[in-house]
């Protein structure tokens, strides 16, 4: 029996109705019909009222806050919480938890947004600063006079080049990234050989291992088609490769290793622990920052990488261990008219 006003109206006016003439009995007098009338007369005006004041003054008062609360969802929360039921009080308790839970999500998302926003600003504002005021240093330091000594002028001006050269690759960094992350960047999906990229990645990044003693390394059978955007992916795999070179102990590899649409890069290096590795994909997050500085990188390599995925709708992992190295391994889609 589903619990509607005429039906809550009805069980208490019978109620009220049952005390009275329960009660009449007791009184000296009373007869049947007297009863009857009693009983009669108590249940339709007991069953008027209680019927007005439950669907006039509280079910459909209800009901008014329940769609007014419905209209405020989002759209595809209201249709999957659509509570069949005749009480509206019922309705409404489910429609407030779902409303309350969606907030509270919507509220959690703001807080990680925001200390996202300023972890963001706090880093950014540290990377740009660095190099314009190490430029900015050696240039004053040339007017004040060292100008006149040429090798002492050769030098700072290499070292403010040198300055400038970093604060360009950040900015072309962010704006690659922020340009990936708003959909800027179209991705131009063609079949493309997996094995040709990784051998024009390693030509580029060859005197790069050179100076650190890295050798570079690729694992693969016959050459397989994937369809992916050929600028997009080969910066992923410099990223990842540079990224190898970089944290690679000297006479080190890098190893990539391709079996079907799975990529893997992997190094020997000085590995990752535990604790980083949910954020290594994170904007300007560096595992050792002082280390990371030093030997240069922006910190969005990663997040590049990330997001240039995300839009190939393939994902990126991680295994790591400290001291013993890294292997990043991501899996793209086959061409449509590929076997």
């Amino acid at each position: 029996m589903r619990l509607s006003p005429r039906w809550i109206s009805l069980l208490i006016s019978l109620s009220i109705s049952v005390i009275t003439v329960v009660f009449l009995q007791f009184v000296p007098g009373a007869d049947r019909t007297m009863m009857f009338i009693t009983g009669t007369t108590s249940f339709l005006i007991a069953y008027l009222l209680v019927y007005y004041v439950i669907d006039v003054l509280v079910f459909q008062e209800v009901n008014k806050i329940y769609h007014s609360l419905r209209e405020l969802k989002d759209a595809e929360i209201s249709k999957k919480s659509i509570i069949k039921s005749v009480n509206p009080l019922k309705k409404l308790k489910n429609e407030i938890s779902h409303y309350v839970s969606k907030k509270e999500e919507e509220i959690d998302t703001l807080k990680k947004m925001e200390t996202f926003r300023r972890e963001f600003l706090a880093d950014v504002s540290h990377d740009l600063k660095t190099p314009i005021f190490a430029a900015q240093g050696f240039i004053h330091t040339l007017l004040d006079g060292a100008i006149e000594d040429p090798e002492v002028s050769q030098k700072f001006l290499k070292k403010a080049a040198k300055s400038l050269d970093g604060l360009e690759v950040l900015v072309k960094d962010i704006l690659i990234l922020t340009q990936v992350e708003s959909g800027d960047i179209r991705m131009h999906f063609e079949p493309l050989d997996l094995k040709e990229v990784v051998e024009e990645v390693f030509e580029q990044l060859e005197s790069k291992a050179k100076k650190r003693d890295i050798r570079l390394y690729i694992k693969t059978k016959d050459p397989l088609l994937v369809n992916a955007d050929r600028l997009r992916i080969s910066q992923v795999l410099t990223n990842l490769v540079s990224n190898g070179i970089t944290y690679g102990k000297p006479g080190g590899k890098v190893t990539v290793t391709i079996k079907g649409t799975e990529v893997k890069v992997a190094d020997n290096g000085i590995g990752i622990s535990e604790e980083h590795l949910p954020r290594v994909f994170e904007r300007f997050y560096r595992v050792d920052k002082s280390r990371s500085r030093a030997v240069g990188g922006t910190g969005l390599g990663l997040a590049i990488v990330k997001h240039i995925l995300n839009a190939h709708d393939a994902s990126i992992d991680v295994i790591s261990k400290l001291g013993e190295g890294t292997t990043f391994s991501f899996t793209l889609s086959k061409p449509e008219n590929s076997l």
